[in-house]
Order: C-alpha cells, then sequence, then structure tokens
C-alpha cells in the first residue's frame, strides 16, 4: 500500500473515532442532572434525604379538608405517601413533588392545606400524608411518574425519588377528605 494511501485511511480511522466519542459524549447540563432513585407505587425508594414510598392513589371529583372549611372540584389525583428522614432532621420536608404523564409536568397542589408539601419528617418515623394533583378532564388512564425531592429548586447532583403509577389501576371516587399528615403506619 502506498504510503499516501495509509495515511488517508488512517485520517479517516481517526475521524470516525472523533465522531464516535462526540456522539457518546453526554451533554454538558446532563452532567448536573439529578440521580433518580426509581421504585413502583408499594416500594420504598431510599434517597440522601428522603425515604418514601406510595401507599395508593385515587382520582376524586371533590376534594374536601378534614375540617370542612376548604374544598375543590376538578379532575383529582390523591396519592398517599408514607416519608420519613434516613439520617437528619433538619431540612427534612418535601417542599417539591411532580407528576409527570405524557410529557407533562404537574406539581402537587398547594392550595389544600394541610398535605405533605412541606409537612417536617422525622428520623425513624413515618409521617403519613396525602399529595393532591389537579389534573386536566379526561386525564385518568395512562403511566405516570411521581417524583419526590427534598430541594424546592432543581436538585443537581442530588437524588430524586421516583415512583411509577398506573393511573388507569387508580380507582375513581366523587370525594375524598384530605387529612392532615399523621405520624404513624398507614
Amino acid at each position: 500500500m502506498r504510503p499516501a494511501a495509509s495515511a488517508w485511511l488512517a485520517g479517516a480511522g481517526l475521524v470516525l473515532v472523533a465522531g464516535l466519542v462526540s456522539g457518546l459524549t453526554p451533554a454538558e447540563e446532563s452532567l448536573y442532572d439529578p440521580v433518580l432513585v426509581r421504585a413502583g407505587a408499594g416500594e420504598q425508594a431510599t434517597g440522601r434525604t428522603l425515604i418514601a414510598a406510595v401507599a395508593g392513589t385515587s382520582f376524586a371529583d371533590e376534594i374536601v379538608a378534614d375540617d370542612g372549611d376548604w374544598r375543590a372540584e376538578g379532575n383529582w389525583l390523591v396519592v398517599e405517601i408514607v416519608a420519613s428522614a434516613p439520617r437528619t432532621e433538619d431540612d427534612a420536608e418535601v417542599p417539591l413533588a411532580t407528576l409527570r404523564v405524557d410529557g407533562r409536568v404537574y406539581q402537587a397542589s398547594e392550595r389544600p392545606p394541610d398535605t405533605m408539601v412541606d409537612a417536617q419528617l422525622h428520623v425513624g418515623t413515618d409521617t403519613v400524608g396525602f399529595l393532591a394533583f389537579e389534573l386536566p378532564d379526561g386525564l385518568r388512564s395512562g403511566t405516570g411518574e411521581l417524583r419526590l425531592t427534598s430541594q424546592y429548586s432543581t436538585p443537581e447532583l442530588d437524588d430524586v425519588l421516583a415512583f411509577t403509577l398506573s393511573l388507569d389501576e387508580s380507582p375513581s371516587v366523587a370525594s375524598i377528605e384530605l387529612a392532615e399528615p399523621r405520624i404513624g403506619a398507614p
């Protein structure tokens, strides 16, 4: 083989390898993405700052505060969660809970009083409470992903608990009374 031909082949090989390395290198922003700790409904997930499990889900046409002073109609997905802190009670809470369905993200409503949003969690003791998601009319099927984090802003380089939920298996009821978070087993 002539020297010019071997130089061309070597150069083409290097360009191919460079293209492969460039294609496999993750985008810079993905280097800071949170670490998802995945679990199914009923399974416990443990992260650096949070331990949680989904105890149940239900759709409701109305949610009511347990004291009866607040109510709202709509298409509500109510998720009962059990959560605790793994090591410390400093900042042990769930300030941000989101539900991802069909490429859209819904944040847990802060309208109902006494939900698990910002409820104080304790080490070694479960806190049981509800999250309420107001969804568009007709959205009561498919698969969703509940994400819980102990940071309100985007948790860079931290863990996020992610639970797969089958919305098809969630029963529908006319009304759900949301009790304030309580300490103890579900």
